[in-house]
């Protein structure tokens, strides 16, 4: 399944994914901790929203809804890459690839985990692995 999300719908999706089980009440409280303010019900209304689409789900706590996240932010990451690196990248991870490295948030140390990961990539594929990514989950 294709995981998409508006900029708002991702703002709340942050709020399930860091915090964890959350009434509309406290995903509005941690939004606007982080300076967006938004009403009571235009949270609700998006998390129903977030909830028909199936990237949502809610248990009934006396009159309140406790809302979850259904998608894990590894899936939508995995997503939304993919998405940037078709409108942006022209499909090409190369190109992405070497805009990430030269942004100067990356310190020396995530570039040589980077550099790790990379040669734990080319060492995978020498031996004849699947290029497929969740192959290596499995193996």
């Amino acid at each position: 399944m294709s995981v998409s999300f508006t900029e708002r719908e991702l703002d709340i999706m942050a709020v399930l994914w860091d915090q964890g089980p959350s009434t509309a009440a406290e995903v509005r409280d941690a939004l606007a901790g982080h300076g967006v303010d938004l009403a009571y019900n235009t949270v609700l209304t998006l998390l129903r929203i977030l909830q028909d689409k199936g990237h949502v789900d809610h248990k009934e706590e006396g009159r309140a809804h406790r809302f979850r996240a259904a998608v894990k932010r590894k899936e939508a990451g995995a997503s939304a890459l993919t998405r940037t690196l078709d409108r942006m990248f022209g499909g090409s991870a190369e190109a992405l690839l070497i805009q990430l490295v030269r942004q100067p948030r990356l310190s020396k140390k995530d570039l040589k985990r980077l550099r790790r990961v990379v040669n734990e990539e080319l060492d995978w594929r020498r031996a004849g692995n699947s290029t497929d990514p969740s192959a290596r989950d499995r193996g």
